[in-house]
């Protein structure tokens, strides 16, 4: 896959599949505006891309703006959108008649108000270089109900996959491509709750058909194929990368 002289934002780039994804980006030779509430994390990659890290709140309008401008000021074009944000809050998002309505409305903030944001913003960039791509992080957990739910984190990714399917659409005869990744279980920090658990992760990994649990670079690369020209007739679908769990 050849990524050189071109340049993408990766949104949710502090940690975890966003870092990850910014890091290969760069390496691949692309320039790569990171973002993310988070501090910039100390480990982003020196390589072929040059890269810039935005700290800010990617569910604001202006700051969303800001990121947009700067990257295609510095770089003069923008050809790729990566939406990685997304938090899971085990314990207050709960079902929908029990959970807080303050919570509901943060978690679609983070999850889903920040990808209509970025997009929003970056389509018209694209659109001035005739051709770009956009991939979305969703779930696997926005095509099933769960009897210990998290609702809000659930609609927020399902949202996501209709969202994708739109600009897709919209978009298509402007070369420009929208794609969805729905991961299963993954080792990152949003799942912390395996860290240092042995036997938890054997157990999670056990019920996977492949035996292990992802990781952070399974994604990656499913992400960049997805960016590439050799997806370039791939648009306004979902890539699920679950080690099988949906198959089942």
């Amino acid at each position: 896959m050849k990524f050189s002289g071109k340049v993408a934002v990766v949104a949710g780039a502090g940690g975890g599949m966003g870092l990850n994804i910014a890091n290969d980006l760069i390496a691949a030779g692309i320039n790569v505006a990171l973002s993310d509430l988070k501090p910039e994390p100390s480990d982003v990659r020196d390589g072929a891309g040059q890269s810039a890290y935005y700290c800010g709140n990617l569910g604001d309008e202006d700051f969303v703006a800001h990121v947009i401008q700067e990257t295609t000021t510095r770089w003069d074009r923008l050809d790729y959108l990566v939406n990685t944000v997304g938090v899971l809050w085990f314990g207050k998002d709960q079902s929908l008649v029990d959970m807080d309505l303050d919570i509901w409305d943060q978690v679609l903030v983070n999850n889903l108000k920040s990808f209509v944001l970025t997009s929003r913003f970056a389509i018209p960039r694209m659109k001035q270089n005739r051709g770009g791509s956009l991939v979305h992080f969703s779930s696997i957990d926005a095509l099933v109900g769960d009897s210990k739910p998290q609702d809000a984190y659930g609609a927020s990714k399902a949202a996501i996959i209709r969202l994708s399917k739109s600009i897709a659409v919209q978009f298509a005869r402007d070369g420009i491509r929208s794609n969805a990744i729905l991961p299963g279980p993954v080792m990152s920090p949003m799942q912390g709750r395996w860290q240092d658990k042995p036997d938890l992760q054997e157990h999670v990994a056990q019920s996977i058909p492949l035996g292990r649990i992802g990781t952070t670079q399974d994604l990656s690369n499913a992400c960049l194929f997805l960016l590439s020209d050799e997806a370039s007739f791939i648009t306004g679908t979902e890539l699920i990368v679950d080690g099988g769990v949906t198959a089942k």
